[in-house]
């Protein structure tokens, strides 16, 4: 059996995307529109004699958590909170809050709309988009009765039962994210699987419409069902971490989480995975039987082929099996490199549970 973790890490440092204090570009994008917001905000209100929304943002999705991938198409995608000091009974209409953020933003790019969850400002090069940036908008917790946040939801064009204040808790998300194994060995390979299983994603599933299991859905699966694995040495204690083995765990693990559940009369397998905080939905549940049904195939496929890796002596072959299932960027060692053969270091072995 091969052993492939350097080969795993490579592939995770290939693929690993840094958060904003590391990643100067992103940045740099994001507080480019944080700059005409405010500047928009102001000369919106102003101009009716009024003062402008005080507001806070913020940082959130993967990027946040700690959990994001470089996109396969190179189109990048940064989500940030804007949390209005406003109480949500005074704007009943979410979307005119919503409005407020498209008209301070629009001009600032071709292409800025007014989607559903979020307001989204779209960059282009040369007609293609490379970036675009998810503005959340919020009501702040501290400015609601209930002392409860809410999410902005709704479009220009959606009808009144489509435009409401959903009750949401994205910092409390980031922090179970952030502080789900207190062990940092543990909480690095929590991170490079999940990032793992999302590049398999993108690889595997097209990015139109709900076919693909969504980012967050895989992030939570993990909060709930992964477990880190590794080895130590008898006589060091030094610990070597096996993410080939956590990822098949990981992927054995939600493939039995399938269960079987009635749809239009129909008895079919669906994953559910619920949100921790509000407002509880569960991540998978725009997937069709048929998108979910394929989901649970690929899954399988990618669990065979973990396997087959793993039997295999030769690295190169075990890379190679591995590189049909996560891309290009999964390295395949030379022939050269793997020619000499090491006996394994004399080692106990065991796996946290």
């Amino acid at each position: 059996m091969a052993n492939l973790q350097s080969q795993m890490c490579q592939f995770h440092e290939e693929i690993k995307l840094k958060r904003f204090d590391e990643n100067e570009l992103l940045r740099e994008k994001r507080d480019r529109i944080l700059n005409r917001l405010g500047q928009g905000l102001k000369k919106i209100f102003e101009s009716e004699g009024l003062k402008p929304p005080k507001y806070e943002y913020f940082d959130q999705g993967s990027y946040a958590m700690g959990t994001g991938t470089k996109p396969v198409d190179g189109h990048y995608d940064i989500d940030t909170g804007i949390q209005f000091k406003i109480s949500k009974d005074d704007y009943p209409d979410p979307v005119n809050v919503k409005e407020w953020v498209y008209l301070a933003l629009n001009g600032h790019t071709k292409q800025v709309e007014i989607r559903r969850p979020c307001v989204t400002v779209f960059y282009q090069q040369d007609g293609e988009p490379i970036y675009h940036v998810d503005l959340a908008i919020y009501s702040d917790k501290d400015c609601n009765s209930d002392g409860k946040m809410y999410l902005a939801k709704g479009k220009l064009n959606s009808v009144a039962e489509h435009r409401f204040w959903q009750e949401s808790d994205p910092q409390a998300l980031i922090n179970l994210i952030k502080n789900r194994f207190l062990d940092r060995d543990d909480d690095k390979q929590f991170r490079r699987t999940i990032r793992y299983l999302k590049r398999w994603k993108d690889v595997k599933f097209s990015s139109d419409g709900n076919a693909a299991p969504i980012g967050i859905g895989i992030t939570l699966a993990a909060y709930y069902w992964f477990n880190p694995v590794y080895t130590r040495d008898s006589f060091t204690n030094k610990r070597s971490d096996d993410d080939l083995e956590a990822l098949r765990h990981f992927v054995n693990a939600i493939l039995t989480q399938f269960q079987n559940v009635y749809s239009n009369g129909n008895i079919v397998k669906r994953l559910t995975v619920n949100l921790p905080v509000s407002p509880h939905c569960d991540l998978f549940e725009k997937m069709t039987p048929n998108q979910m049904a394929d989901f649970q195939e690929k899954l399988e496929i990618l669990l065979e082929a973990i396997e087959e890796a793993q039997q295999k002596a030769d690295p190169v072959e075990a890379c190679e099996i591995l590189q049909k299932q996560f891309g290009k960027d999964f390295p395949i060692p030379s022939r050269k490199d793997t020619a000499q053969k090491r006996p394994p270091a004399i080692i106990s072995s065991s796996a946290s549970a």
